[in-house]
């Protein structure tokens, strides 16, 4: 029975890279660029896709592998008093979108984590990017739902099944922080964590 999980994950992993490979090479070249330039990464997602968010961001704020200067991203899921004051004054539909109003400038980037791709809040947040000049990135699942023609790149895991999606998306932002920082920084990354 166990064995079944691991070959299922094995399997939707595999059919992703096939369809992705491309788009991923992609978000880390957007990626690089951006935090070159000086701009940053603001991350959202809602329960499982918010501690990816968090995850994400630290391991750029932090460090992945290498021992190096810290890198600007925001997961927009960590400040309980703003979530909560903006739930309350906007709804929680505007959460994200709010947050992306304060902190985003032209040339940053969003990624938007939804493993339906039809989060409200999230959906909204990338609308609101895409006024200010914020490129769009699309961590999602399933088909893409409503998310896949709103954002710039999206990138989906086509699974029904939201912890084989949640797995793709930590592969995937685990392989960007890797190349991100080879990318920047230069020399071999070593497996600190």
């Amino acid at each position: 029975m166990i064995r079944k999980y691991f070959e299922e994950s094995i399997h939707v992993k595999l059919k992703f890279i096939e369809n992705n490979e491309k788009k991923v090479e992609e978000a880390i070249n957007i990626v690089t660029n951006a935090l070159k330039r000086g701009n940053k990464l603001l991350i959202c997602g809602n329960g499982g896709s918010a501690a990816d968010a968090q995850h994400f961001a630290s391991e750029l704020v932090g460090r992945f592998e290498l021992e190096r200067k810290g890198l600007p991203a925001i997961a927009l899921t960590t400040d309980s008093s703003t979530l909560t004051s903006l739930s309350n004054d906007y709804g929680f539909e505007q959460v994200f979108a709010k947050q992306v109003e304060a902190l985003g400038s032209k040339g940053d980037i969003l990624i938007a984590i939804s493993t339906s791709g039809n989060s409200l809040n999230v959906v909204n947040a990338v609308k609101e990017a895409l006024k200010r000049g914020i490129y769009t990135i699309g961590l999602l699942g399933r088909q893409g739902g409503k998310l896949r023609e709103l954002v710039d790149l999206p990138i989906i895991v086509e699974s029904g099944n939201t912890a084989r999606i949640q797995e793709c998306h930590l592969l995937v932002y685990h392989i960007i922080c890797k190349e991100v920082e080879k990318n920047m920084f230069g020399g071999e990354n070593n497996d600190n964590n």
